[in-house]
């Protein structure tokens, strides 16, 4: 194992690495926490985030953002793109949040329960559009404008409910995600993580999938099994769903932010 000070590696051949596959820009400081309990990180981001090729809708809509009721956030990169454009929030504008990373988010842009009202879900095991519908007053809500940021892509579940109950929502995307290229760099160091058991963090569906493309493109045919047979760590029941579904078999479902995360790794050490 690493020292406690030592850097996340970004190739591993211990056995029982910790593999962080969160976008980069995300995965240093969860890097240093998972470092601080004496296990070695290793950084595989499986998410790439990018600018918008054209900011000026984002722009225009936070602009009049005091139009709005509430604004939305699926995810803490939509938080992270939008408050880059903004020198400070609206008085009396809510904010709607998933789970605990985006709250994390949002206190690293000042916005607390202190000075904000903010809604998330109260299943800390089921952080997402649905739940999220269960503490909003959409009655309330009723004619009235409501913002989601997000990426380019992603559900449409809580946009399609809202406008269903009459109200008034308009999306904006703030980033674009893409899956990184398998490189012969990154081939080499799928393979070599896949010669031992580790513990892989995996935050979305959509990395868990990609995770399993990878792992079928590589030569050995043997490595999708290998790579179900790694432990997968996840904070929710629907990508919990997803590892079912793609053949994992050691799954551990924890709560909604890094602590549930961190102290999965703590019971296992």
């Amino acid at each position: 194992m690493s020292d406690k000070s030592s850097q996340p590696s970004q190739a591993s051949h211990n056995f029982n690495a910790i593999v962080i596959t969160r976008p980069l820009a995300q995965s240093a400081l969860l890097a240093q926490r998972v470092m601080a309990l004496g296990r070695q990180a290793v950084v595989f981001p499986l998410l790439e985030i990018h600018p918008l090729a054209d900011p000026a809708p984002l722009r225009a809509v936070l602009a009049n953002l005091a139009d709005y009721a509430l604004v939305a956030f699926v995810s803490p990169n939509a938080i992270d793109a939008a408050f880059a454009q903004l020198s400070d929030w609206p008085p009396g504008v809510a904010v709607a949040v998933m789970g605990e990373g985006s709250r994390a988010a949002l206190a690293r842009h000042g916005l607390t329960d202190a000075n904000a009202t903010i809604f998330s879900p109260r299943n800390p095991q089921r952080t997402d559009s649905e739940t999220l519908l269960e503490t909003l007053d959409v009655g309330a809500l009723r004619s009235r404008k409501i913002l989601i940021i997000r990426g380019e892509s992603g559900r449409e579940l809580l946009a399609d409910h809202l406008r269903g109950h009459g109200v008034a929502v308009t999306q904006v995307a703030a980033y674009s995600r893409t899956g990184p290229e398998l490189t012969d760099g990154r081939r080499q160091q799928l393979m070599t993580l896949l010669e031992t058991k580790n513990d892989w963090i995996v935050t979305s569906s959509e990395a868990l999938r990609i995770l399993m493309a990878m792992a079928g493109q590589l030569d050995d045919l043997r490595s999708v099994v290998k790579m179900q047979q790694q432990r997968i760590i996840v904070p929710h029941v629907r990508i919990a769903e997803t590892a079912d579904t793609l053949g994992f078999l050691d799954v551990v479902l924890t709560g909604s932010g890094d602590e549930g995360l961190l102290a999965a790794l703590q019971f296992k050490a």
